[in-house]
């Protein structure tokens, strides 16, 4: 029992001290590793005009030769093309990205029973 006590102080220090990218980094670690069943709907002003179904992660771009981030995300999921958030038929699973500057954009996880 104080050995697990001793764990979980030293557990919260080292999550305290961290960054928040850091934390954030050890969130998308353990999400990735636990799965998750994302949703990604994009905007062009208040109009839904795209939408990506079971993705795993979204994931920033970091530059080849300078690993500076850059101003587009990128992920594989399904292209909802009628909307409905359920693969059908015709619907195949495909590499996307899109810019910070360009669009709105909505990703969250949705849970199915």
């Amino acid at each position: 029992m104080k050995l697990k006590l001793i764990f979980f102080a030293l557990l919260s220090l080292f999550l305290v001290s961290c960054t928040q990218e850091t934390q954030n980094s050890l969130s998308r670690s353990l999400q990735n590793w636990t799965g998750t069943n994302g949703v990604l709907d994009v905007y062009a002003g208040d109009k839904l005009v795209h939408r990506f179904i079971k993705i795993d992660k979204l994931s920033t771009a970091y530059g080849t030769n300078d690993s500076k981030m850059r101003p587009y995300r990128y992920g594989y999921g399904i292209d909802d093309v009628n909307f409905n958030l359920q693969k059908d038929p015709g619907e195949q699973k495909v590499y996307f990205e899109f810019s910070d500057y360009s669009t709105s954009y909505i990703f969250y996880e949705r849970n199915t029973k």
